[in-house]
C-alpha cells in the first residue's frame, strides 16, 4: 500500500508542477489575474498534498488501516477541490458554466480536512498506546 501513495504523491506533485507552468505560460494570455491567482491555488494545494501523501507512506508512526484511509480522502479530496478550481478558473475558456458546480470545491476542502484530522487521530492513537 505505500507503493501505491508514494506512486499518487509523486503523481499529484508532478501534475501540479505541470499545471502551475501551463497556468503560468498557456494560459497567462487567455485568462485574467484574479483567474490565473485561483487557478494557482489549486496546484499549490495539489502540491502540498502530493507532498503529504510522500511523508504520509515513510511514517512508521502510523498503521497501514490509517494511511490507507488518510491517502483515499487526500486523493479524493485534492480531485474534487484542486480539480474543481481549475475548472472555475478556465470558465471563461468554455461553452459550459462550471460555476454550476461551484459546491464541489468547499467539499473537496472538507474531505482534505478530514484526511489531516484521520492522520492527527492516528498520531494521538500511537502516542497514547507508547
Amino acid at each position: 500500500m505505500e507503493r501505491k501513495i508514494f506512486i499518487a504523491g509523486a503523481s499529484f506533485c508532478v501534475l501540479s508542477v505541470v499545471l502551475g507552468a501551463f497556468g503560468a505560460h498557456a494560459l497567462k494570455a487567455s485568462l485574467s489575474e484574479a483567474s490565473l491567482q485561483t487557478f494557482e491555488t489549486g496546484v499549490r494545494y495539489q502540491m502540498y498534498h502530493g507532498l503529504l501523501l510522500l511523508i504520509l507512506g515513510m511514517l512508521p508512526l502510523l498503521n497501514l488501516k490509517t494511511k490507507k484511509l488518510a491517502a483515499i480522502l487526500v486523493g479524493v479530496g485534492v480531485v474534487l477541490f484542486s480539480g474543481s478550481i481549475y475548472l472555475l478558473a478556465t470558465n471563461s475558456m468554455t461553452n459550459f458554466d462550471f460555476k454550476t458546480i461551484g459546491f464541489i470545491t468547499p467539499i473537496g476542502g472538507t474531505v482534505l480536512i478530514f484526511a489531516w484530522l484521520i492522520i492527527i487521530k492516528g498520531f494521538v492513537k500511537k502516542i497514547d498506546n507508547n
